[in-house]
């Protein structure tokens, strides 16, 4: 760390937007105390969570908020991004709504106003329903307008105080883990056959816009999942299969958003009697556009058995197959840590999508470590920002950046075994301590407005 001390992170804009997030599946708890959702029943079967484990407690920040708002305070951030439990609003999707629910997320906002901190609430953090899930769920096109008149339910209370928002967090990856995997939430293994799950997310994103724009709020994004896709070698076999991975992760759900179409081949395998139109809901203009980043991948032709990447298990009937990316140190993940692969994917937004693209927002970038003493995390953190402040230099208007996360918490389909947070968490007594990387992150911040 010495180097880093010695080395000050560049001034980023004065400006800049300054964040820390967590989602409310992975700390909330309260489990009683909502709606069942779709991780509740497959946290149910035993072997779909690495360790056995449920978020039933989690981190109990339903109880814990405003600890937790303390934390972010003294953490010097500006803005808190956390998400609404669609289920704790509305125990079965529409309808009748919980007011406990609901008033929970009117104190979490007039708490963290009171601290100073800009609340950055995102609508859906893939804790779909499950009565919403059992009446079709993301396959089923009346999700989508389900999911509007739940935007409007939480506008409606907590607007006033409130203005940025997030419509939803990685549909590709709901879509692709819990559709066409079965390694999450809801636990489908539907391949290709998954694409209407990602129509109808971009619908209700688009649906859900307009519910927000009609109750008054103004500054509105989405935050996607991307990161460059690396060829596995210059064959063609090889070339093919990324390009195909890349249109998939890279392309799928933002050329709808950013340019009013799906890339070539892939708006005839949607389900709607009027694309169109419903392309023109899905790009409705945005405020900024959000980037979840965590790391390239490199893809290669499809191999002829089933394989393990990133602790997933990937069958041989993909149309392609991820490749280990050699020569770069990796987290507890095993995901290769590769900073530089930040502007890359940033400079090709912007070269791809010119004028149509709105101003970015980093919404998602972490890593995860164990200990206390958490030097790997500082590094990380340490190498992307700079990364991003060389994408800012080279003319992409990046306005904001959110570390993930605030705290360890529920690893979706990992359980409790991998820890992403500043603050860790003891699950047994649920005390909070601040890591090192905590107090690391508060002095850059620190620095940044000195």
């Amino acid at each position: 760390m010495a180097a880093t001390a010695a080395s000050p992170i560049p001034p980023f804009p004065r400006d800049f937007l300054w964040g820390v997030a967590t989602s409310a599946h992975q700390i909330e708890g309260a489990a009683t105390e909502r709606g069942a959702c779709v991780w509740d029943a497959f946290t149910a079967v035993p072997g779909n969570v690495k360790d056995g484990t449920t978020a039933a407690v989690a981190c109990d920040h339903y109880h814990r908020f405003r600890e937790d708002v303390a934390l972010v305070r003294g953490l010097g951030v500006d803005a808190y991004r956390f998400s609404v439990s669609w289920p704790r609003v509305l125990p079965t999707g529409a309808g009748r709504v919980n007011a406990a629910g609901l008033d929970f997320y009117d104190r979490l906002v007039d708490e963290l106003c009171a601290a100073g901190v800009r609340p950055v609430p995102t609508l859906f953090h893939w804790d779909t329903p499950l009565a919403v899930q059992e009446a079709g769920g993301w396959l089923s096109r009346d999700t989508a307008e389900r999911f509007a008149a739940y935007a409007a339910v939480v506008a409606a209370r907590i607007g006033d105080r409130v203005t940025k928002w997030i419509t939803l967090n990685e549909p590709a990856e709901h879509t692709l883990l819990g559709h066409a995997l079965g390694e999450h939430a809801p636990g489908r293994r539907l391949l290709f056959d998954a694409l209407p799950a990602a129509h109808h997310q971009l619908l209700a994103h688009g649906l859900a816009v307009r519910a927000l724009r009609a109750a008054g709020a103004r500054d509105i994004g989405i935050a996607n999942s991307h990161g460059p896709t690396w060829p596995a070698s210059a064959t063609d076999e090889d070339t093919e299969a990324a390009g195909l991975y890349d249109v998939l992760l890279n392309r799928l759900f933002a050329d709808p958003l950013l340019l009013g179409r799906y890339p070539d081949g892939f708006g005839e395998l949607m389900p709607s009697d009027d694309l169109a139109a419903d392309l023109g809901v899905i790009s409705e203009p945005l405020d900024w556009y959000g980037i979840n980043f965590y790391q390239p991948t490199k893809v290669g032709a499809p191999l002829p058995h089933t394989t393990e990447y990133s602790g997933l298990t990937l069958p041989p009937e993909l149309p392609f197959a991820p490749r280990p990316i050699e020569g770069y140190p990796v987290t507890d993940f095993g995901w290769p840590v590769v900073p530089d692969a930040l502007p890359e994917l940033l400079t090709a937004f912007r070269d791809r999508y010119g004028d149509r693209l709105p101003p970015l927002v980093i919404t998602e970038n972490g890593c995860s470590y164990e200990g206390l003493d958490d030097q790997e995390r500082i590094a990380y953190l340490d190498g992307h920002l700079r990364a991003l402040h060389r994408a800012l230099q080279a003319g992409v208007d990046v306005r904001g950046y959110f570390v993930w996360s605030l705290m360890d918490n529920f690893e979706w389909a990992e359980g409790y075994r991998r820890r992403f947070g500043l603050v860790h968490i003891d699950y047994a007594t649920l005390e909070r301590t601040p890591k090192a990387s905590y107090h690391w992150l508060r002095e850059v911040l620190r620095a940044q407005r000195a």
